[in-house]
């Protein structure tokens, strides 16, 4: 029997490739307010929440200026938008593989609950996940992933000593750490983190069948 019957997930550069999708709502975003952005936007910015990358990009944390580009980009990304994400390769097949193997399935992710929702079912993965979390699912809102995967493992009842995250980024490592969780790394995706700079209780797969053999090994 495999050690964990939970599978915790991270959604962006782990599971779908989203950031042409993402980058491509940032760039309409900015246009349609004529606002010039403070840095390049290109895939070293996805992965934050949507107002931490706003601010980041305009250098700013004026709130009417941060929430009108959120509105833009909301408006483009979760009509039209959303749909140009892919997924990774064998990354649907893994699922379907752990869900038949017994195995519940979760997402605890920083982007916003709609765009979750509407990727997982134009991908057709929504029968794969029992829980899905993200920060604004709450009022307020949540402030980081680690109280998001505190949240989700206390309001579904999940017991940490069976349950492991899995992510791209080293925030994903961290939020896995302050919550008592294993972690494993998913370095196909376009996170920042590098098995060189992992801590060393971290593990890191290369593939998703990788991943799966590793999850299903016991």
């Amino acid at each position: 029997m495999p050690r964990y019957q939970h599978i915790l997930f991270d959604l962006d550069g782990t599971l779908i490739d989203s950031a042409p999708a993402i980058l491509a709502s940032y760039r309409e975003a900015f246009s349609r307010c004529d606002v010039t952005p403070a840095r390049t936007i290109d895939e070293s910015i996805v992965g934050p929440p949507l107002i931490e990358t706003l601010q980041l990009l305009t250098a700013s944390h004026d709130p009417a200026l941060i929430e009108r580009l959120a509105e833009a980009f909301k408006a483009s990304y979760d009509s039209e938008g959303y749909q140009q994400t892919a997924a990774y390769a064998g990354v649907g097949e893994m699922l379907a593989q752990l869900r038949d193997a017994g195995l519940q399935l979760s997402i605890a992710t920083n982007k916003r609950i709609l765009p979750t929702r509407l990727i997982l079912d134009h991908l057709g993965w929504l029968g794969h996940f029992e829980h899905l979390y993200a920060l604004d699912l709450f009022e307020p809102r949540l402030p980081h992933k680690a109280a998001m995967i505190a949240r989700l493992l206390a309001d579904k009842e999940i017991p940490r000593d069976a349950s492991i995250y899995i992510g791209d980024r080293s925030e994903d490592g961290e939020s896995a750490d302050a919550n008592s969780l294993p972690f494993i790394a998913a370095t196909w995706g376009y996170g920042s983190i590098e098995p060189a700079a992992m801590a060393h209780h971290w593990q890191y797969t290369a593939t998703p069948a990788a991943l799966a053999r590793l999850l299903l090994a016991g």
